[in-house]
Formats: C-alpha cells, structure tokens, sequence
C-alpha cells in the first residue's frame, strides 16, 4: 500500500468564483451541461455539505458506469474544495481511493484551477503519471465528443 500524488493545473477564462459555483456547488446543472457524459447525479448521504456522499451515474458509451465521492472539505469564499472517491468501477482493484484538492484561483496572469489528486493503492501497484494522463485524456475526448 502506499500513496502517489500528481499534480495539474489548469487555465480558464472565467473568474474562480464562477468555476467553483458551476463545477461544484451547482450540482443539479453538471448533467445538464454533459449529457454525453453524465447521466445524473445525486446525493444519497448528506445535503452536499462536508461529509456528503455524492453519486455520479455516467453515461453510456462512457468507460466507467458510476462514482462515489465523499466531500471532504468545502470553502465557497477562497474557492476551494476536498473530495474523495471512494467507490466506482474507475478505482478497479488496484485503488483503494482518490484523494482530490481543487482550488481555483486568479494568478497575476490570468485564472488557473490546480488539482492535486491523491492515489492510494493496493498492494504493491504503481501508478504512472503517464498512464493517469492518458486516461484524463480520453475522458476529455469523451466529453467533446458530439452526442
């Protein structure tokens, strides 16, 4: 067992206040927006405060069937949120979870969202930044994909 960290960041052009309420507090909207991708979500344990179970059904066509996410921490005023996923098919049987701190901020030279994603695994598996983005990479394609 053990833990492997990466770290992202990514620029947007809208202001972080805006990303954090549309990504993560408005919940109900994210289906809306990504039909393609994901088919609904819900909260089967708590209101969607700290604590809160939420469950994330995808799409089909999508490679995973379903999520679990915990929240772990919420901040609205400095834009930042902790969560975990803690059941899905995505953690297959090399993951025990996946940590993740989002914060999104103004730089001086624009507006960035850093991600660090937390992997704990089983047993003696390792997992490679390459094969992480990879698979980033054609949930990213999934979700441009016309539907």
């Amino acid at each position: 067992m053990g833990v492997t960290t990466f770290t992202q960041e990514i620029t947007t052009k809208v202001s972080p206040a805006r990303m954090f309420k549309a990504l993560i507090l408005d919940i109900p909207l994210i289906p809306k927006i990504m039909p393609q991708f994901i088919k609904s979500i819900e909260f089967v344990e708590g209101d969607g405060g700290v604590g809160s179970i939420k469950k994330t059904t995808l799409a089909g066509g999508t490679p995973f069937k379903y999520l679990k996410h915990r929240i772990d921490a919420l901040d609205a005023d400095n834009c930042m949120c902790n969560y975990t996923l803690i059941e899905g098919d995505a953690l297959g049987d090399k993951l025990e979870s996946i940590s993740y701190e989002v914060k999104f901020e103004s730089t001086g030279g624009g507006r960035v969202c850093k991600i660090t994603s937390h992997y704990q695994r089983k047993g003696d598996f390792n997992v490679k930044e390459e094969d992480i983005k990879e698979a980033k990479d054609k949930h990213m394609e999934a979700l441009a994909a016309p539907s």
